[in-house]
């Protein structure tokens, strides 16, 4: 699809000036997007407004209406998994999947209860607890999974009853524009309005006076400009700010029956899912065997652009991301890292890095120590399993984590003091609708997913009858 448009209260909204949307796996500026005004913004919020009274009055209406949001994302998947491919960059496998995904999270939460609390009922007085929607949700959305996690803002904040302005990453706009273009006639006019542009657009949603909740995803520093920007007009706020997950092994796990489900984990999507395996801590008697295990599979991993057969990982999505992930791997190799697998950009056009596992790291590195976000794992060796635990959670995020091992009890228990917002044993990346996703500490604010998740758009009301 060409001409892509923003959809501002039903309709289709071009704009006076455009920027690039670049193809990962070329480097080369593939589309171009419209790039937002302050009036276009000024008008998405207006037709959100607008919309509110409507949408909020008729659940079973909401309900319907995202149902049917669901069966176009079924039926469109495979055009709109094309679109992602070419902005993100992932293999169109994955890309589909992702648009499917994201129809499977819209009916989750059409079928999902909103329920009313009876906290009273007697002769003095009935008193029921309900939720009501906050109004206008501005949604920002990262360029990772760009459709997904719209959808996971999208599906718990219309059928509590708001309306939304969604901006895309300026990475990844064209899924979100071409999502709702999709849903124009499913959803009333002004309840789903979506603008794109840059880093400039997203300030001004923040900082605007319509919105009463700002729902973001992306990094911390981002997620401190946002939460500071809301503040001033009491904006609620859910911060999904990514991760530097842990997961350890413990000495009665046997490296090769793991390592394919751990590289799965921390090579996901290339290694750009917040809550991917970010560090592995090894204990010291199996450690050589771990990094073997990992490297074999990094060596094998199929590379290259997302529309070519058999592809398994796809580039790094940006520039900036693909500088750092290089320069990351670099600080680690001359601090005296070894790359038992990769450990370069790949020589080809585009944002390609080869899959990377490095030894010989500690705490205190760099790429041990913050969030590389791309196809780069570091394994770390340990000797007592408390001070792995302590190095685990010695960082300011806390998003996920996880525990492997033969004792499946014991490593539940390892993984309780874990110091996250999801700790997984013997698996990772086990996601889902149902199940509340957010972090501790520098990780966010609030969760998503689940009747939690649903319950952060929606405010409290007391209803007090008396009796007599």
């Amino acid at each position: 699809m060409a001409g892509y448009t923003m959809t501002i209260g039903g309709r289709a909204v071009e704009a006076s000036g455009t920027f690039g949307v670049v193809d990962p796996s070329t480097g080369e500026v593939a589309e171009q997007a419209p790039d937002a005004t302050r009036e276009q913004l000024d008008a998405a919020m207006d037709a959100a407004q607008a919309a509110r009274a409507g949408w909020r009055a008729d659940e079973k209406a909401r309900r319907e209406a995202l149902r049917a949001a669901a069966d176009v994302l079924f039926a469109r998947s495979e055009e709109i998994g094309r679109v992602i491919t070419l902005e993100q960059g992932k293999p169109l496998k994955d890309a589909t999947t992702e648009a499917i995904g994201a129809g499977v999270w819209l009916k989750y939460f059409a079928d999902l209860e909103l329920p009313r609390e009876v906290i009273q009922d007697d002769d003095a007085a009935f008193v029921e607890v309900v939720r009501r929607p906050l109004g206008v949700v501005a949604a920002i959305t990262p360029w990772n999974f760009p459709l997904l996690l719209a959808a996971w803002k999208l599906g718990p904040a219309l059928l509590a009853g708001n309306t939304v302005v969604l901006k895309p990453s300026p990475y990844t706009p064209l899924s979100s524009l071409l999502l709702g273009e999709a849903l124009r006639d499913v959803l009333p006019p002004g309840v789903l309005n979506v603008v794109s542009g840059g880093d400039e657009l997203g300030a001004w949603m923040t900082a605007h006076p319509v919105p009463r909740k700002i729902s973001f995803t992306g990094s911390v520093a981002t997620g401190k400009r946002v939460a500071a920007s809301a503040a001033p007009d009491l904006k609620r706020v859910t911060l999904e700010l990514g991760g530097n997950d842990p997961a350890i092994l413990l000495d009665d796990v046997d490296p090769a029956a793991v390592a394919d489900r751990l590289f799965g984990a921390a090579f996901m999507n290339n290694g750009q899912v917040c809550s991917a395996v970010k560090r592995v801590y090894a204990p010291e008697a199996i450690y050589d065997d771990v990094v073997e295990a990992l490297a074999a599979r990094a060596r094998e991993a199929r590379v290259g652009a997302g529309t070519a057969e058999g592809v398994e990982y796809g580039p790094i999505n940006n520039r900036p991301q693909f500088e750092r992930v290089s320069e990351l791997v670099a600080d680690a190799i001359a601090g005296g890292a070894k790359a038992a697998a990769g450990g370069r950009p790949m020589d080809r056009p585009g944002y390609f890095f080869e899959p990377t596992i490095l030894a010989g790291v500690a705490d205190g590195v760099r790429i041990v120590d913050e969030e590389q976000f791309g196809p780069a794992l570091p394994v770390i060796a340990y000797r007592d399993l408390d001070e792995a635990v302590a190095r685990a959670n010695g960082t300011h995020f806390g998003l996920s984590g996880s525990v492997w091992g033969g004792d499946a009890d014991r490593a539940a228990e390892v993984a309780g003091r874990l110091e996250c917002g999801t700790s997984w044993v013997n698996t990772h990346l086990a996601l889902g609708p149902h199940q509340p996703f957010g972090g501790f500490k520098w990780s966010g604010v609030g969760v998503e997913n689940g009747p939690w998740g649903l319950y952060g758009f929606t405010e409290l009301q007391v209803i007090h009858r008396a009796k007599g």
